[in-house]
């Protein structure tokens, strides 16, 4: 006599049968997370290296943008920016594009960490912006007093002589342009174009020396 249907039933090999096994999907590799600019006031206090009585303005005109940016090592971070007042809307809306073209930043801090020193700053390849001093080689405010200019990567992308010497030597790799490396911001290419839009001049077209790293929001 034959079992009743769904008991005692068997492969034709004579073996037992098994539901099919299930196989757990694998996980999405996640996304990185989309780009964020939290904007705060910044008092003296905070700006022990880079500001003093005298400067040409006041922390009160100032602002901390503390934002997403892309890395060399492919992973997003966040980093601070000390700017003017009036420009952080150009100033978010140009690095959520960097951070979008996924443009490596190598790190991203105020200036007061390097205790206001330009060079090293530089040295540790930072990006910063609001710091009183006056101009390279000169008596005037530099715009980055006014926290009107930002310098990118300066290590990639350094002040270079007119006879193609640079001050750090960590740089000198990057003093050619135009150069097709990670970071390196060249004449007319889409970095350049994106800060244009906004009212900020690059300071490799500037005669004589130049300075890659810089852009100042109407030039200087």
């Amino acid at each position: 006599m034959s079992p009743p249907s769904g008991e005692g039933s068997s492969s034709p090999s004579g073996e037992a049968s098994s539901s099919p096994s299930r196989q757990t999907p694998s996980a999405a590799p996640s996304r990185p997370p989309a780009f964020s600019a939290k904007i705060s006031e910044v008092t003296a206090g905070q700006l022990k290296h880079s500001w003093r009585p005298g400067c040409p303005v006041s922390p009160e005109s100032l602002r901390k943008v503390t934002m997403t940016y892309w890395g060399f090592d492919k992973k997003p971070h966040t980093g601070e920016l000390i700017v003017n007042r009036a420009v952080t809307g150009d100033v978010t809306a140009v690095f959520r594009q960097l951070y979008d073209w996924r443009f490596p930043i190598a790190r991203m801090e105020p200036i007061d960490v390097y205790k206001g020193s330009d060079f090293d700053s530089i040295e540790a390849d930072n990006t910063s912006a609001f710091n009183c001093r006056r101009t390279t080689g000169g008596s005037s405010w530099s715009k980055h007093s006014y926290g009107r200019a930002i310098d990118i990567d300066p290590r990639e992308n350094p002040w270079v002589e007119p006879d193609g010497s640079v001050a750090h030597e960590n740089a000198k790799r990057f003093a050619e342009r135009p150069l097709r490396k990670p970071g390196v911001i060249n004449p007319d290419d889409r970095v350049v174009r994106l800060f244009e839009k906004y009212g900020w001049e690059w300071g490799g077209y500037f005669n004589g020396a130049k300075d890659y790293q810089h852009f100042a929001k109407g030039g200087g």
